[in-house]
């Protein structure tokens, strides 16, 4: 008998647990697109919470009594009172190939029109990094097809390389070159003209854009053909802080799944500066401890989670790789701010633009001094790395001399030499943008410049003469350039380059 009675009593018990741990719970109050839920006693961290009319919130701040929700919409006919309950799931967004050539906002719906997105795996927007164990060291380039980036400071595949310089510096330009460049090099894989060539596929997230300049990014990719192997992730300057706090962890998500399928994913953050802004404004709405510059105290966390996803893994988890390019906008030039600081030490590495090189008319306008790869010629082609080796070391030390050039009138002919090859080198870099070179047209220009094949071309004619190199190697030397592609080293065609640089020389006026 005494067996039943605590049978009875043990049920009764876990009845009693049952009914306070309800995941059912009633919005106490609400406003500035936060909830504060009682009840929910069994919330998760970063769980979807379900409000009435099929609107979701995300559990973000977990308190004794009760629950901060941030909501993942327009909350305008949630009241005091409405009930709502838990999910048991994470903030999700759809992943696979049926997002390329698509634009979606933060939860993966489509933005352009188009129908719905065609994708039967779902991945959680917030996921652990891959461990040391899983990476593998990087070694393969990253084709940027801007020659400045490509010879001097080199992006290796499963890097995070830093864009950083003033408002209007060109750092979405570089980016979006990059992924023109990535699609030209995909299509000349797809045609047979690029042996050995593994695709990237890229993602933009745009985070507290404005949209006509989303508009004209996507119009761009579109005009170039790289849409085809682009996603766009758009959480527009119009959409909520919540929205654009969690975008480039959902476009983060979406290459990750790339990276998983052993292929490789480039992702451009378009920029972190304005993330961390609609990060501290969720903050201080769920009422957290602001900090310095009134950030709350995890706001290092935020990017580096996010950063750390970024990997090149071994071939025992797939040899994928995810490349991030993230963007952050400094005031007048003040690289040593928080957030600037902040992702300087997540990065390995970083392209500073410099605002008085782009007023110059020196485009792109990076700033050699510091701007760096750490992860360097490691991953660099073979034939990029014999013909810029000394190329960043002439350029730094014609800054430093050009400086000291405007006080002195008598120079000597090693520092007039030195000043003549800088100023060559300066012209040679500048580059139209939306426009990147292919990697045996790179390799040709500084092979000219190393060997001196420009040292008697007027300084104002430096970009004519390059202009019409090219088009000369392109037209009369496919052959020469096409083996320079697929074999990505000098030693079998230098002596084929050397003759079409001095036929072109006797042929250039």
């Amino acid at each position: 008998m005494s067996s039943i009675l605590q049978e009875i009593e043990t049920e009764i018990a876990g009845l009693k647990t049952s009914v306070t741990k309800s995941n059912v719970g009633v919005v106490r109050e609400i406003g500035d697109g936060v909830a504060k839920v009682e009840g929910l006693s069994d919330a998760m961290l970063n769980e979807m919470i379900e409000f009435p009319g099929g609107l979701f919130g995300l559990a973000l701040n977990l308190e004794e009594t009760e629950v901060g929700c941030v909501l993942l919409g327009s909350g305008e006919n949630i009241k005091a009172g409405d009930e709502v309950k838990t999910t048991g799931r994470l903030l999700s967004v759809p992943v696979g190939k049926g997002l390329l050539g698509r634009v979606v906002n933060t939860l993966g719906e489509p933005l352009d029109g188009k129908g719905p997105i065609k994708a039967d795996q779902f991945y959680p927007v917030e996921k652990i990094a891959p461990g040391i164990i899983t990476r593998k060291s990087v070694s393969v380039p990253v084709q940027t097809g801007i020659m400045s980036i490509d010879a001097m400071i080199p992006i290796g595949r499963g890097q995070r390389e830093l864009i950083i310089g003033d408002r209007a510096t060109g750092k979405t330009t570089i980016a979006i070159d990059t992924i023109i460049s990535q699609a030209k090099q995909n299509k000349a894989a797809e045609q047979g003209k690029l042996s050995g060539h593994k695709p990237i596929y890229c993602i933009y997230v745009s985070i507290g854009q404005k949209q006509s300049s989303v508009a004209r990014t996507i119009k761009i990719l579109e005009d170039a053909g790289a849409m085809e192997y682009t996603v766009i992730v758009n959480a527009s300057a119009s959409d909520s802080a919540v929205s654009q706090y969690l975008a480039p962890y959902a476009g983060c998500s979406i290459g990750e799944w790339f990276m998983d399928q052993g292929q490789d994913a480039l992702i451009v953050f378009d920029d972190l500066s304005k993330q961390a802004v609609a990060y501290r404004q969720v903050s201080l709405v769920l009422k957290r401890p602001s900090g310095r510059e009134a950030y709350p105290g995890d706001v290092f966390y935020l990017h580096s989670r996010l950063l750390e996803r970024a990997a090149r893994v071994n071939e025992n988890y797939g040899g994928g790789s995810m490349t991030a390019l993230p963007i952050v906008e400094t005031q007048a030039g003040d690289v040593s701010a928080y957030i600037p600081t902040n992702v300087i030490s997540i990065t390995d590495g970083q392209i500073f633009l410099e605002t008085d090189l782009f007023y110059q008319g020196i485009r792109p306008a990076i700033s050699v001094g510091l701007s760096v790869s750490r992860v360097g010629s490691a991953a660099q082609t073979k034939a990029i790395k014999k013909v810029s080796g000394t190329t960043k070391l002439d350029l730094a030390q014609f800054r430093e001399l050009q400086a000291f050039a405007q006080f002195g009138s008598d120079l000597d002919a090693a520092t007039k030499q030195k000043l003549d090859r800088g100023a060559r080198i300066v012209e040679l870099f500048k580059q139209q943008q939306y426009q990147p070179k292919s990697l045996p047209i790179m390799v040709a220009s500084l092979y000219a410049m190393q060997k001196g094949y420009f040292d008697n071309v007027p300084v104002d004619r430096i970009r004519e003469c390059q202009g019409k190199l090219e088009e000369y190697l392109s037209t009369r030397k496919e052959a020469l350039m096409d083996k320079l592609g697929n074999e990505k080293t000098l030693d079998n065609v230098e002596t084929d380059l050397k003759t079409a640089l001095e036929d072109f020389k006797a042929s250039w006026k």
